[in-house]
C-alpha cells in the first residue's frame, strides 16, 4: 500500500526559522568551546617564542578561512540539511559521504557532544562540588579501560545537561538558536573583557624579558614539525566552522546566509583568540604557560595572576557559559547530519521522522542525545574525538576535489574566492598535516584510521538494503502490471 505522505513523518518538511545573525553567532558558538582557554599551554611547550605561537593561530585561522572559501562555493549547490555530508554525496558519491556521516555520528560529532557536556559539568563542579553518589564503585571497570562509575557525579550533571538541551531543540529550532544568541553574547563579551583585563593589568616588558630567556632555537626541520605541532591545537579550537552548512535545511535563505555566516562567525573567532592568547602572553611568561599540567586550564592560572582566587572563579563561570554554548550549538547541528543520511537510506529509516507540530528532526536528536549520553559514561569521548583529528583534513582534501570536480563539470557557475588556488592549497596543506600528524602520532593515527573505516561494512550493509529493496519495487510493480 502505498504511505500516507500526511502520516508519513518522513514528508514533513523542516521549518526555516534561522535568520543571518542567529547564523554567525551558531558558528562562533560552535568553535568558542573549552580549546581556547587550554591550548596556549601545549603551544607554548612546542615553540617557546611568542611570535611563533601567534603565527600557528594565524597560518591555522588563514588556512581555516580559505576552507570556507571553499565551504562557500559548494554551499550554493543545494538548500537540504546536512551541510558537508550533503556536499561530498553530490560530488563525491554515497561512499565517501557516508564515512563522513558515520564518523560524525559513531565519533567527532557525538564525541564532542559528550566532552563539552562533561567540561561544562566540570567547570560547575569548580564552582559547587558535585556530590558523587557511585564514587564507591569508581575503581570498577570493563577491560580496564572504561570507568562508567568514576566521577559519576560529574556524569550524571553531564548527562542531565545533554537530555536538557536536546529536550530545547525537540520542541523547536528556533528555541536553541535563541538560546544560543544570548549564551554566545555573553561569552563574546566574557573573553573580549578577559582581553582586555590582560593587556591593561600585564606588565609586558617583565615577560619579554622572562620570555627572551627561555627562548628556544630551532633546526628548520624541528621548527617546521613544532609549528604543526602547535597548529594542530590551533585548529582544535577553530574546528566546529563548517557545523552551520549542517542546519542548512532550517536557515532562511541558505545560498546566500550560509556562506556569510560561516565567513563572519570564523572572522569573529579568529579575532577573539589571536588576541586571547596574545594577552595571555603578556601576563605570563612562556615557561609558566608551558608548565601548566594537561588538566588544568591555562586562561585560570592567567585570571589568578591578574584577579587573584576571583580569577579562578571567572574563568570557571566563562568556561561554563562558553561550553554550554558550545553545546547547545553542537546539539542543534550534528543530528541534522544524521537525519539527512536517513533521507537518503543511509541510515535507519525512522531517524528521518520530523515531528508533525514542532517541525524539527526529534529521532535525529534523540538518537544523538542516546549515544552522547552512552560515551559520558564510558568516559572515552576525549580518546576517540583526539585519535581522529587528522581525519577532518582527509574530508576537507575531497572537498576541495568535489569542488574541483563540479566547477569542471559547470554544476557549480558561481564565483568562488581564491578558486581554484584555495582548493590546492587546501590540498597540500592537508596532505602535508596527515603526513606529519602520522609520524609524529603514529600508533593514535593508525586507530583513529581504523575507526573511520569502521563505516566501511555499515555502508555496504545499507547499501545492499537499499538494492534488495529497489528489486522488491520492482518485482511488485511486475506483478501489479
Amino acid at each position: 500500500m502505498p504511505t500516507d505522505p500526511v502520516t508519513d513523518k518522513t514528508k514533513i518538511p523542516l521549518k526555516r526559522v534561522l535568520g543571518l545573525p542567529t547564523g554567525i553567532l551558531l558558528v562562533a558558538g560552535i568553535m568558542i568551546g573549552s580549546g581556547v582557554f587550554k591550548k596556549i599551554a601545549p603551544m607554548s611547550t612546542l615553540l617557546m617564542n611568542e611570535s611563533f605561537i601567534i603565527a600557528a593561530w594565524i597560518i591555522a585561522g588563514v588556512i581555516t578561512m580559505l576552507g570556507a572559501f571553499m565551504l562557500s562555493g559548494l554551499a550554493t549547490t543545494t538548500t537540504e540539511s546536512g551541510g558537508v555530508y550533503e556536499y561530498l554525496r553530490l560530488s563525491v558519491g554515497n561512499f565517501f559521504s557516508f564515512l563522513y556521516g558515520w564518523t560524525i555520528f559513531t565519533i567527532i560529532g557525538s564525541g564532542s557532544i559528550a566532552a563539552l557536556a562533561f567540561i561544562f559539568s566540570q567547570s560547575l563542579n569548580t564552582l559547587i562540588h558535585i556530590y558523587e553518589p557511585l564514587e564507591k564503585f569508581q575503581n570498577i571497570s570493563i577491560g580496564n579501560f572504561i570507568f562508567p562509575f568514576a566521577s559519576s557525579g560529574v556524569k550524571i550533571i553531564a548527562v542531565i545537561a545533554i537530555c536538557l538541551l536536546t529536550w530545547l531543540n525537540y520542541r523547536g529550532t528556533k528555541n536553541g538558536g535563541i538560546l544560543n544568541n544570548i549564551v554566545t553574547t555573553a561569552k563574546i563579551l566574557g573573553i573580549t573583557l578577559l582581553i582586555i583585563l590582560g593587556l591593561v593589568y600585564s606588565n609586558p616588558s617583565a615577560t619579554r624579558a622572562a620570555n627572551s630567556g627561555t627562548l628556544l632555537h630551532f633546526s628548520g626541520t624541528a621548527l617546521f614539525s613544532a609549528l604543526f605541532g602547535a597548529m594542530l591545537s590551533a585548529f582544535w579550537a577553530y574546528d566546529g566552522w563548517a557545523n552551520i552548512s549542517f542546519v542548512t535545511g532550517e536557515i532562511k535563505n541558505p545560498k546566500r546566509n550560509v556562506p556569510i555566516a560561516i565567513v563572519a562567525g570564523l572572522s569573529i573567532s579568529m579575532v577573539l583568540y589571536v588576541s586571547l592568547n596574545y594577552a595571555f602572553m603578556q601576563v605570563l611568561p612562556l615557561d609558566k604557560l608551558a608548565a601548566i599540567g594537561e588538566n588544568d586550564i591555562a586562561a585560570a592560572a592567567v585570571a589568578q595572576s591578574l584577579m587573584g582566587k576571583a580569577g579562578t572563579i571567572v574563568i570557571s563561570i566563562l568556561i561554563a557559559v562558553s561550553t554550554f554554548g558550545a553545546l547547545n550549538a553542537c546539539i542543534i547541528v550534528y543530528p541534522r547530519i544524521y537525519f539527512r543520511m536517513a533521507q537518503e537510506n543511509f541510515f535507519f529509516k525512522n531517524v528521518a521522522n520530523v515531528h508533525p507540530i514542532f517541525q524539527t528532526p526529534y529521532m535525529a536528536l534523540t538518537w544523538s542525545m542516546v549515544w552522547s549520553s552512552i560515551l559520558v559514561v564510558s568516559g572515552t569521548f576525549d580518546l576517540l574525538t583526539n585519535l581522529v583529528i587528522f581525519a577532518g583534513f582527509f574530508f576537507y582534501i575531497l572537498l576541495a576535489l568535489g569542488l574541483i570536480r563540479m566547477k569542471r563539470k559547470k554544476l557549480i557557475t558561481t564565483k568562488v574566492i581564491g578558486y581554484p588556488v584555495t582548493s590546492v592549497i587546501i590540498i597540500l596543506f592537508s596532505l602535508v598535516l596527515i603526513i606529519n600528524t602520522v609520524i609524529v602520532q603514529t600508533k593514535q593515527s593508525i586507530i583513529g584510521l581504523i575507526l573511520l573505516l569502521s563505516g566501511v561494512p555499515v555502508y555496504y550493509y545499507f547499501k545492499n538494503k537499499n538494492q534488495n529493496i529497489e528489486v522488491r519495487r520492482k518485482n511488485t510493480f511486475r506483478i501489479e502490471e
